[in-house]
């Protein structure tokens, strides 16, 4: 339980939801038909106690309701990801999110977009940095799982490009553990080590099932690892399909 802040342990001891807010870009709304990693991680999440997942949108890319599973409730759908967007635009908007809808804990995926076609990694970190001060600064006690960015294709061709991609990650994980505090704690996921781009993807980039599974449980074991919060994903990953 080390490193669990008074906040998160007493709403585990109440049982009182849990509220996280999903923050991403293509990878984390997903297109129509997609379960998207939200789905798997909430299915995870939610058959083990009580969790909320909240934000400003619900649907998939381009407004589509057409989740792979049309169960899915439309109160677990929240989020704050879009299509095309990175630390660089979510950064102005976090603050009013947070503020409005108090989400306990931030799972963020971020970053590909950044390097791929704004920023370097220094002013990619930067705006992390910004993203980080502006939910603070709106919520003094979020805190939020970060996922290191997971090259894609063009990162299996484009050497730049992919130690752009390695150096922002090691710039992450130091700010990460810089940033970091007992009131607002940050923790660092472990991206899938075996991420393979034919199995976990349907192009190159977008989580396939296998890919939703794997991204579902890096967020969900970082939760359980740091806090205590849910459970390891099931294993073996193989067999979530």
């Amino acid at each position: 339980m080390s490193g669990i802040t008074p906040q998160v342990t007493a709403v585990a001891r109440q049982n009182v939801p849990v509220r996280y807010m999903t923050v991403g870009d293509s990878m984390t709304i997903g297109a129509a038909g997609d379960y998207t990693w939200r789905y798997r991680l909430w299915q995870h999440l939610s058959g083990l106690g009580p969790v909320e997942f909240t934000g400003p949108h619900s649907a998939l890319h381009e407004g589509s309701p057409a989740y792979g599973d049309p169960a899915f409730p439309a109160a677990a759908r929240r989020h704050l990801a879009g299509w095309g967007e990175g630390w660089l635009h979510h950064a102005p908007r976090i603050g009013d999110a947070v503020a409005r809808y108090a989400p306990d804990v931030l799972l963020i995926s971020l970053g590909l977009i950044d390097l791929g076609f704004y920023t370097c990694p220094e002013q990619t970190l930067a705006n992390a940095h910004r993203f980080l001060a502006a939910a603070r600064a709106a919520r003094p006690s979020v805190r939020a799982v970060l996922l290191p960015v997971i090259p894609n294709v063009r990162a299996a061709t484009d050497a730049p490009f992919a130690a752009q991609v390695s150096h922002f990650n090691a710039l992450l994980a130091g700010a990460v553990a810089e940033l970091t505090t007992p009131a607002s704690p940050l923790v660092l996921a472990v991206p899938p080590t075996d991420w393979d781009l034919t199995r976990d993807t349907y192009d190159g980039t977008h989580p396939s099932a296998p890919g939703e599974h794997r991204l579902a449980a890096a967020f969900a074991d970082a939760l359980h690892t740091a806090w205590s919060l849910g459970a390891p994903y099931p294993a073996p990953l193989a067999a979530q399909v």
